[in-house]
């Protein structure tokens, strides 16, 4: 009884099924720990005041920890016991997504960038006056010396966002086995006619894990980052101020305990299961077995694993491994298709990391919002044009030419949206002294003393404070000071400041002198540019994702069938290292230089950036992915052709040998066997 019992159990333990629902929860939720870290990179930009080329380096270490193990986990994992190591792999992940949110808790509360000081007394109606305030201009400005510094930063702990780093180090390390002992495991133990369908189930899944980490970041993005600590009253920005965090840390928790909850079944998966299909034979053997039988059964299955497992020492393999690499890269298809997949991910990566602050810098939108409309509208459509251009594949049955075709129209397609999109956008905010002077006309030179005019030259205020207020006349002004204001009002988000001698400038007299709190929004006419955007954004996504999945077969078909391995190996290596990991450092650094208000640090020096020169931020951004797809189309094209010119030769080779079999057949008896050996010629050159 306890034989037949132990049985049962290990049947359940071994089943295929419960490890593909396993897969597809932590291909859901590592997508979803995945997206919830791309959409949060404003908001720790933010918290640790660093600037964008920094937070690329942050980014940029995931893939740096997936490099560090990829052939360690690759060559050893499918040795060892593949679901542990998956198990093993999602601690991992977990750890990494924990660690990533420990600095909350020991940076203490967040002190964002403030003139107003000495407005601590919340419940006052009559507030200080921010133009006639008691400190000297060169005092506002005084830079702390660096020891000083250095010791105000330790105590505020400015420097931690190396958790940060180190976390999401650590994630790339736990994603690594996922995906290549994940696949193995399923392809080796399910029918062949089912394992691209399981692999389709398992993708469907995953595609839903960026929308919802997205929508997560988007949710998160609204909450104050110490929300339950503070007197929310008391905080005088909302979440569409540029010196707003959310409660990014709580996001981490929440992905970091679902990763920990989807390897609990990969800890009571067996090693190896039986073969789909065989396990069915298997379990209608009855209590008749005699003991004789199962004896023989254990003799041939030993002798199966040494006929298969037979030794093969490091020394050939290194010598087979040199070879093979030349001959792959002479295969110039595969070369280009590398050089295309390179180029277009640079752009892709470039883009998706930095996309939420260009919707905020050149629409006006709050991270909140940005991020959110990325979740529901442009990883669906990704999601909706891999499948198609699946679809698309199968419905008319294309062959190679046909599949480079369909790619190559897809990524001309999305260029030229792409290019439409740089023209489309909405008028700069108007701030005084960095966009428009304090007369209202356009500001031609940007430096920190524009910021003063005559109408703020007595009132001692500093330059690096970003606090702004916005006016009845629809400019923004970097401070309360700097606007003139004499007096205020209020507390908290209603506070308000009046007599602001600025705001005359542009206004005629006996109109409203006051100011509020935040930025001013964009005017009128924007609402509807930026639906025109999204529009373009979503149907570029659309037709860019149609050409993956054609865009994956002219790869593996390119490709000798001894080789596909290793050229697969070499894909992800080569894209993962110089897709992945310099794209959000350098795009960080160019879009730093766009910079025309940076923030300043609670302890002194250089913190995040809070405007940057739209028209320069848009050309930068827009004009940088644009030129990178610009220039895979190119390598496209140059592809395209090289494959039209290689299966021409193949066609005509293949009717040299039918005339030649025909020949054989009227001349000799010989003709089968003439038949045979260019049928396994054309097998051999079928591959390109």
């Amino acid at each position: 009884m306890s034989v037949e019992s132990k049985r049962t159990r290990e049947s359940c333990c071994s089943n295929l099924k419960l490890f593909l629902a396993s897969l597809a929860f932590v291909y859901f939720s590592k997508a979803f720990g995945g997206a919830y870290m791309k959409s949060s990179i404003t908001q720790i930009e933010r918290r640790f005041d660093i600037p964008s080329s920094l937070i690329g380096v942050i980014d940029g270490s995931f893939e740096m920890g997936n490099l560090l193990v990829i052939a360690f986990v690759s060559y050893f994992g499918a040795k060892l016991h593949r679901p542990r190591l998956i198990g093993i792999g999602c601690v991992i992940m977990a750890a990494g997504s924990f660690l990533i949110a420990l600095p909350h808790f020991f940076q203490g509360q967040y002190k964002y960038e403030t003139s107003m000081s000495h407005n601590t007394d919340v419940n006052s109606t009559e507030g200080t006056l921010p133009c006639l305030s008691n400190h000297s201009l060169a005092a506002a400005d005084e830079t702390p010396d660096l020891e000083t510094r250095a010791a105000c930063e330790k105590a505020a702990g400015s420097s931690m966002w190396i958790y940060v780093f180190l976390g999401n180090m650590l994630r790339g390390i736990g994603e690594t086995p996922i995906m290549p002992l994940g696949v193995s495991y399923l392809d080796d133990f399910s029918k062949e006619e089912n394992t691209p369908f399981y692999l389709a189930c398992i993708h469907t899944v995953g595609i839903l894990g960026p929308m919802f980490g997205f929508m997560l970041g988007s949710f998160l993005a609204k909450i104050y980052v110490d929300i339950g600590s503070v007197d929310l009253e008391s905080i005088t920005i909302n979440h569409k101020d540029s010196r707003w965090v959310g409660a990014w840390w709580l996001g981490f928790i929440a992905t970091g305990t679902l990763i920990l909850l989807s390897s609990i079944p990969f800890w009571f998966l067996p090693k190896s299961l039986p073969k789909q299909g065989e396990e069915q034979s298997q379990s209608k053997s009855t209590e008749l077995d005699t003991m004789a039988e199962q004896e023989n059964f254990l003799p041939d299955e030993n002798q199966d694993q040494e006929e298969k497992e037979k030794p093969v020492t490091f020394k050939e393999l290194a010598k087979d491994f040199v070879p093979s690499l030349r001959r792959l890269f002479k295969n110039q298809i595969f070369v280009l298709m590398i050089l295309t997949y390179l180029v277009a991910v640079n752009g892709f990566i470039g883009m998706i990391t930095f996309k939420p602050k260009f919707l905020e810098q050149i629409y006006g939108q709050s991270a909140s919002k940005a991020i959110f409309l990325i979740g529901i509208l442009n990883l669906p459509a990704v999601a909706l044009g891999i499948i198609t251009g699946g679809f698309i594949l199968k419905r008319f049955k294309l062959g190679i030419i046909g599949a480079a075709r369909v790619s190559f129209a897809a990524s001309l397609g999305s260029l030229c949206l792409l290019f439409v999109q740089i023209f489309i956008h909405c008028d700069k905010a108007e701030v005084a002294g960095l966009t428009v002077t304090y007369q209202g006309a356009p500001q031609l030179s940007y430096n920190q003393q524009t910021l003063l005019s005559q109408c703020n030259m007595g009132c001692s205020c500093s330059l690096k404070h970003w606090d702004p207020v916005c006016s009845y006349n629809g400019v923004t002004y970097a401070s309360p000071c700097l606007a003139g204001c004499q007096t205020s009002s209020g507390s908290g988000k209603e506070m308000m400041f009046h007599n602001c001698t600025c705001i005359g400038e542009t206004m005629t007299q006996g109109m409203n002198m006051s100011t509020v709190l935040g930025q001013c929004p964009r005017r009128s006419n924007c609402d509807y540019i930026f639906k025109i955007y999204m529009a373009l954004s979503v149907v570029g996504s659309f037709i860019s994702a149609c050409g993956g999945t054609p865009g994956y077969i002219v790869l593996l078909r390119s490709i000798q069938k001894d080789l596909k391995a290793l050229a697969l190996g070499m894909q992800t290596l080569i894209v993962r290292t110089l897709g992945g990991i310099p794209p959000p450092i350098y795009f960080g650094a160019l879009i730093d230089r766009t910079c025309l208000k940076w923030g300043t640090k609670h302890c002194g020096g250089r913190g995040a950036c809070r405007l940057y020169n739209a028209d320069a931020f848009r050309m930068t951004f827009l004009g940088l992915i644009t030129g990178l797809y610009f220039l895979s189309n190119c390598l496209w094209a140059v592809l395209y052709v090289k494959i039209v010119k290689k299966q021409k030769k193949l066609t005509l080779r293949n009717q040299d040998k039918e005339n030649g079999q025909e020949g054989n057949i009227m001349g000799n008896g010989h003709a089968n066997i003439s038949i045979v050996k260019n049928k396994q010629d054309a097998d051999n050159e079928s591959t390109i």
